[in-house]
């Protein structure tokens, strides 16, 4: 009786604990599905955050996704297009030029553009976007002002021509053999001769005969030499990389008029950092990205070809 009296509060708790442990862990896993219940799951690291959060507590992504209304898909409450469907989803921004569109507006009335698209006219696709998906056309007034623009850049002038130069280099065969070269040089000779005998007939007495623009040569060094240009090219479109601008579609037209051609490119963007074809792929371009340089026989996956 004494001991009972005297046992501290608790005690009795305390000694029993072993056997009360899963009913207190139910209790407590039951409190904290009832705090959870209203809770808001981040979608990108699964962290439970207050009702009426915006952004996520532990990673700071968006808490609120919106619906895409052409596929139902999830969308990020600041992007502009569907990279599950392909399809532009927003109805009171222009997609050629990022103006305000009131719902009776047909055409845009700042470029006029309409709301339906415009089909290229070099290769009858028809687009959301003022640079077309499928050539890179330029379809728009905006659009064409600024590759005449781009054309006075230095760098942009570097930029196509190492490309031409490039494509140039893709289009050599090398040699496949020494017998192969040999016979390249006595062709080269048999050229050099036949100029000279007609240029003597001519009255030139000693002819200068210009040497070929191209010459053949071996495999390794033709690989090296498009290995060089491909290094250049990298390092002027990471240079011309966009930095994060507040209009999708100024990033998306700055970064179509800055694409050269006959280079086979893709688009990295800032957001998931994902390839795609073009800008015109990625749902949320006004954070930013670049143009990278793929490989003949590259396999990267591009995003846009799911």
């Amino acid at each position: 009786m004494t001991n009972e009296t005297t046992q501290k509060p608790g005690q009795w708790q305390r000694d029993l604990g072993p056997m009360e442990r899963p009913m207190q862990e139910m209790q407590q896993a039951q409190m904290q599905q009832t705090s959870m219940a209203g809770a808001v799951i981040c979608p990108q690291c699964g962290a439970a955050n207050a009702q009426d959060s915006t952004f996520c507590e532990s990673c700071g992504a968006y808490l609120r996704l919106g619906t895409c209304p052409h596929c139902g898909s999830e969308l990020d409450p600041d992007a502009d297009f569907c990279e599950v469907c392909h399809h532009y989803v927003r109805q009171d921004i222009c997609s050629f030029c990022g103006s305000q569109l009131s719902p009776q507006d047909a055409f845009c009335p700042d470029c006029g553009s309409p709301r339906g698209g415009i089909v290229c006219p070099t290769c009858r696709t028809l687009n959301d976007f003022a640079f077309c998906k499928q050539c890179g056309s330029p379809l728009t007034d905006e659009a064409r002002q600024m590759v005449a623009e781009m054309k006075t850049l230095p760098e942009y002038q570097e930029l196509v021509a190492i490309a031409h130069e490039y494509n140039e280099l893709q289009m050599q065969i090398p040699f496949s053999s020494e017998q192969d070269q040999k016979r390249e040089e006595a062709c080269m000779q048999l050229r050099e001769r036949v100029l000279k005998l007609l240029a003597q007939d001519e009255g030139e007495p000693d002819p200068i005969i210009p040497q070929p623009t191209q010459h053949r040569v071996s495999k390794e060094e033709l690989n090296a030499q498009k290995n060089t240009k491909l290094a250049r090219l990298a390092e002027l479109l990471n240079n011309m990389a966009i930095p994060p601008l507040p209009s999708p579609a100024k990033v998306r037209n700055y970064a179509m008029a800055q694409k050269p051609a006959g280079v086979k490119l893709a688009w990295v963007c800032n957001w998931k950092h994902a390839m795609h074809s073009s800008p015109c792929g990625c749902a949320k371009p006004q954070l930013g990205g670049k143009w990278v340089v793929l490989g003949k026989d590259s396999n990267q996956e591009i995003k846009d070809d799911k």
